[in-house]
């Protein structure tokens, strides 16, 4: 089974002014699709092909003569992950359970947000920073390049992109402006409370 380029959940420029259509042209339509296409060159003919996306990672995560397959295959997951981590018009704070575990975990949403925002601003080069559950316990992650959490067993709940194609083009070199903005006018709080 061969794997695809998600459409995005929205439309290019839904999430104007914040990230522009243009932004959202060459990070989905370059950046993501071009790891899609890498990887299903990549598992063409091997045992891998039939396998879903989380399958691969799983299987060649940490196998170092694998390396290519995983950094293709965990980028396809992260930025198909990361799309759904916004909407239009969103930000703000959660509600409900996931407000509780938010508060329960870092004594504070505001906490919580400074955190988060600290590890996405503080990942040196290309990364990413994740709110996962760890075992049941609400943790900030950051990861270098294309890891994930799903290679070291633990689940994501929200993400965001830092490396520079997913703002260069809007924020130039202000990627706290870009973690700012994402944190209050595009968060998709529904998403990452499904997660839960």
């Amino acid at each position: 089974m061969a794997i695809t380029l998600p459409d995005l959940p929205y439309a290019k420029d839904a999430l104007e002014p914040h990230i522009s259509a243009k932004t959202l042209e060459f990070h989905h339509g370059k950046h993501h699709n071009a790891y899609v296409t890498n990887l299903n060159k990549l598992i063409d003919g091997t045992d891998l092909a039939g396998a879903d996306l989380e399958g691969i990672i799983k299987k060649v995560a940490g196998d170092t003569a694998k390396a290519g397959v995983f950094n293709n295959a965990a980028q396809v997951w992260n930025h198909s992950f990361y799309w759904k981590c916004m909407k239009p018009g969103g930000g703000g704070r959660p509600s409900g359970a996931l407000a509780d575990k938010i508060n329960s975990a870092f004594g504070s949403f505001d906490k919580f947000a400074e955190e988060f925002k600290t590890a996405a601003a503080t990942q040196f080069g290309s990364g990413w920073a994740w709110l996962i559950d760890d075992g049941g316990k609400l943790a900030i992650m950051k990861t270098a390049n294309a890891d994930l959490p799903l290679a070291h067993g633990k689940k994501a709940l929200l993400t965001i992109d830092v490396w520079e194609h997913a703002y260069y083009l809007d924020y130039q070199n202000r990627r706290p402006d870009y973690i700012g903005t994402f944190f209050e006018k595009l968060v998709n709080w529904d998403f990452v409370a499904s997660n839960l």
